[in-house]
């Protein structure tokens, strides 16, 4: 039987959550190599596919870093996560909505700091990942690491490091479409539903940018709420199924 579009993407998600697992029990210390892409494929089980799809979303979390020609390793601060959140992978709609609100009590506020502190570089920094969104977006990708990645850098843009310490640790945690098909949900095509998505982005992106710290926090809660609405809907139809 032909794998679906999703066995790749949770055997990803299995393989992320107990190499990520390992690094923050200590098993990995930052500046320990991983294993082999060859030995990471023998102990799972998986494919070179899957693995290389794990990686880089740990790449994407800042969990490990890779160095051309020498390997994976463990980036420093990537074990210091002081709590934890039962990973997306098994989480159900609830616990997923959860996360949301979370994300909208300190992303929300994030993003107002971001617009009273942030720098060029972090302007620039945004702007690339919002490219980026819309590039993946175009070659038909789920986007998640641009995605990712502007999230972080707003975190960063406060100049509060305990923000970009919760974004890290969240990881791919903060999308709910790997998880779900929140497109489907919303009942769109997923490149109309993305497309919309970085329109959103844009609006926050908008106004960091000219400094708005009152117009970047209704961006972000905007953004945000869309995101747990579409999930609110989608369980409410499961609780009426």
């Amino acid at each position: 039987m032909q794998p679906t579009a999703k066995q790749p993407r949770k055997l990803a998600h299995a393989v992320v959550e107990r190499l990520s697992g390992r690094i923050r029990r200590g098993e990995f210390k930052p500046g320990d190599k991983l294993p082999t892409e060859s030995e990471i494929t023998r102990a799972f089980g998986v494919s070179r596919t899957v693995v290389r799809e794990a990686m880089s979303r740990l790449q994407a979390a800042e969990l490990v870093e890779t160095r051309h020609g020498i390997g994976t390793f463990v980036r420093e601060g990537a074990d210091s996560a002081p709590f934890r959140i039962d990973p997306v992978g098994t989480a159900t709609l609830s616990e997923l909505i959860a996360i949301l609100e979370l994300r909208i009590s300190i992303e929300t506020e994030a993003a107002a700091l971001a617009a009273e502190r942030r720098g060029p570089a972090h302007l620039a920094a945004m702007r690339r990942a919002l490219d980026a969104f819309s590039r993946q977006v175009a070659q038909s990708k789920d986007a998640v690491q641009a995605d990712f990645r502007f999230h972080l850098t707003i975190a960063q843009a406060t100049a509060n490091r305990h923000f970009a310490d919760l974004i890290r640790y969240l990881g791919t945690m903060l999308f709910p479409r790997t998880r779900v098909n929140s497109a489907q949900f919303a009942g769109q095509k997923r490149v109309t539903y993305l497309s919309r998505v970085n329109r959103e982005h844009e609006r926050i992106y908008e106004a960091i940018s000219r400094g708005a710290p009152d117009a970047a926090r209704a961006a972000m809660r905007a953004h945000l709420s869309n995101s747990r609405e579409r999930l609110r809907r989608a369980y409410q139809a499961l609780l009426d199924s």
